[in-house]
């Protein structure tokens, strides 16, 4: 159960390990769908899926050390990477590099997976929002590994479209229940995963093979746009006040939001459209490299961002002037509470007079 108070902002006792429903019933559906040759192309990524399922679960039962979650992500993303063969085999062009060393491809690869996973685990703290986010891309995903001829990855997306669709029946706001580590964790993970396997195939297939996007990186980057714009803001945030990266806050895009007083399925929603935006964007530009895509989708992603801090601080200011404080309520509570009573006392002791 996940209890209210400190950081939380839900009222009331939540269940807070629903990612055990629809990560067990990702593998249902895989047995039910896929064929033994199928299964056998995306063993490495189920077998690392599985593990990260379990690092979530026995985080949520009791609380592992950062360097324990880490430990367990790593050989998840060994086995991905190494195992697998799915890995950034290069730059694609950008700054004129195309190829690079299969131990700096490994090293690139595995960072990428971890960094990854853990932005997405920071975006799930709103009803909804971690679900909804993922359900985007994952939709996203399916149709281009169709278009890939990646017929095993497209059909693993669209199963996991299904169970996330599941449990939003049950996680939308007012949510009954939250995904925890349990989920974010194996979601983020599969995102991860499956956003470098695209990137890489955009950046080495030829353009009759599929829709090609010539700015692989940029297209990956607006695929996953909000975990990574909001864990790079607020780590810069904390280091400039001098305090941990890693240090909990109250300083993530969707409190923000919250605090210009949208509800939580209104903060989810603009999100969601704003990410839809972006992959928006990279259809319109699918036709430029990185080096035109890249710049465009990130200076976009911080002018946004500023324009969202700028219109939070002004409404909270607003905000503030139109309530009074808390102690001059009190005091006038008190100052015309006092008064009556004595009038009321008095009443009665003039009546019993009479």
């Amino acid at each position: 159960m996940d209890s209210p108070g400190g950081r939380k902002i839900h009222n009331g006792f939540i269940p807070s390990m629903g990612g055990i429903a629809f990560v067990l019933s990702t593998f249902v559906a895989v047995l039910a769908w896929l064929d033994s040759q199928l299964i056998m192309e995306i063993r490495f990524l189920l077998a690392a899926f599985g593990l990260m399922f379990f690092v979530g679960l026995r985080d949520d039962m009791v609380n592992m050390s950062a360097f324990q979650k880490l430990a367990g992500q790593f050989i998840a993303a060994y086995l991905v990477v190494v195992m697998s063969d799915i890995r950034l085999t290069g730059l694609y062009g950008f700054f004129g590099v195309y190829d690079i060393p299969i131990w700096v491809s490994y090293v690139i690869s595995i960072f990428t997976i971890l960094v990854l996973t853990n932005s997405f685990n920071l975006i799930d703290g709103l009803d909804g929002l971690a679900g909804s986010i993922s359900l985007v891309t994952f939709l996203f995903l399916g149709w281009w590994f169709i278009e890939a001829d990646l017929t095993s990855y497209s059909v693993f997306s669209f199963i996991l479209v299904g169970s996330i669709l599941s449990f939003l029946v049950y996680n939308w706001h007012p949510a009954k229940i939250f995904m925890g580590d349990t989920g974010s964790l194996s979601l983020g993970f599969a995102l991860a995963v499956l956003t470098i396997l695209f990137i890489d195939k955009n950046g080495t297939m030829a353009n009759y093979e599929g829709w090609k996007f010539n700015a692989p990186i940029a297209s990956g980057v607006a695929l996953l746009i909000i975990p990574i714009y909001d864990t790079s803001r607020i780590f810069i945030k904390r280091m400039l006040k001098g305090k941990s990266p890693m240090a909990p806050d109250k300083s993530h895009v969707h409190h923000f939001l919250l605090r210009m007083g949208l509800r939580h399925d209104q903060v989810t929603l603009t999100l969601v459209f704003i990410k839809l935006g972006f992959i928006s964007l990279i259809f319109l530009g699918s036709n430029f490299n990185d080096h035109v895509m890249l710049p465009l989708v990130i200076s976009l992603a911080v002018v946004l961002g500023l324009r969202l801090d700028s219109l939070t601080l002004k409404r909270v200011k607003k905000i503030y002037k139109k309530a009074p404080p808390i102690l001059s309520k009190r005091s006038k509570r008190k100052i015309y509470q006092k008064p009556t009573i004595q009038g009321e006392v008095l009443d009665k002791v003039n009546i019993s007079d009479n």
